[in-house]
């Protein structure tokens, strides 16, 4: 496979599990209803082991343009495949969420609370507050990165990543850090799926939350910058 499939596949799988759990426990009538915050943090940490464990080998498995941000500034791929990277990711996040939909379809009909399914697809802030929101999607994400690269830092130019290593990382940060705003911690992991919620002709759906959808985009990035210039200058 190549950079873009890789990626798009990995990506793809980390969505379909990933918004898959928050499906199974938010929705009506599911075998998994109100089965709790552990479930979905738990959940997570899973889609993340498959997606990695699926496209390390060909990618490197960032499905996150965060971790590809902080690769590029590292110098660890080139600037010619970062599009090659963020593509896979956004398509790869969209296709995910649609899957989610299509497995969950009988249960979004029997849905009336419109955040349920946001939630289904994208993030949001337990307290709606742009300054609190932004500072915690960017600590989180800086915890990630940050260890992610010392998982990767004697490994190959393409960042290839330890699959339960990971995966452990994010359960913690969902378990930890997750409460404030739902953990993006990963542009496309929201926008993408975000972008599904506003096309997909699910019933009663209300608001995608435009006014909110920068936060899990802008802030990752931000802490993923911030672990970068860390690591670079003071852990290399």
């Amino acid at each position: 496979m190549n950079i873009f499939i890789s990626e798009l596949v990995g990506t793809a799988m980390l969505i379909l599990l990933g918004n898959g759990v928050v499906a199974n426990v938010v929705l009506n009538k599911t075998k998994g209803n109100n089965s709790g915050w552990i479930v979905i943090t738990f959940g997570w940490a899973m889609a993340v082991f498959v997606g990695v464990f699926i496209s390390s080998k060909a990618s490197g498995a960032h499905l996150n343009p965060a971790v590809t941000v902080a690769l590029a500034y590292l110098e660890k791929i080139e600037p010619a495949v970062i599009a090659d990277y963020i593509g896979g990711q956004m398509l790869g996040a969209m296709l995910g969420s649609l899957l989610v939909w299509l497995s969950y379809k009988q249960h979004y009909d029997q849905t009336e609370d419109t955040a349920a399914k946001l939630a289904t697809f994208s993030t949001g802030p337990a307290i709606r507050s742009a300054g609190h929101n932004l500072i915690t999607e960017i600590i989180g994400t800086f915890v990630l990165i940050f260890a992610v690269l010392f998982i990767i830092a004697p490994a190959s130019s393409l960042g290839a990543l330890d699959a339960l290593p990971v995966a452990l990382i994010v359960l913690g940060i969902g378990i930890s850090l997750g409460g404030p705003t739902g953990y993006a911690i990963n542009p496309a992991r929201d926008l993408g799926p975000r972008i599904m919620h506003a096309i997909l002709p699910i019933g009663k759906k209300g608001s995608s939350d435009w006014g909110y959808s920068w936060i899990p985009v802008v802030g990752p990035l931000i802490g993923a910058l911030i672990a970068a210039v860390i690591f670079k200058h003071y852990m290399m």
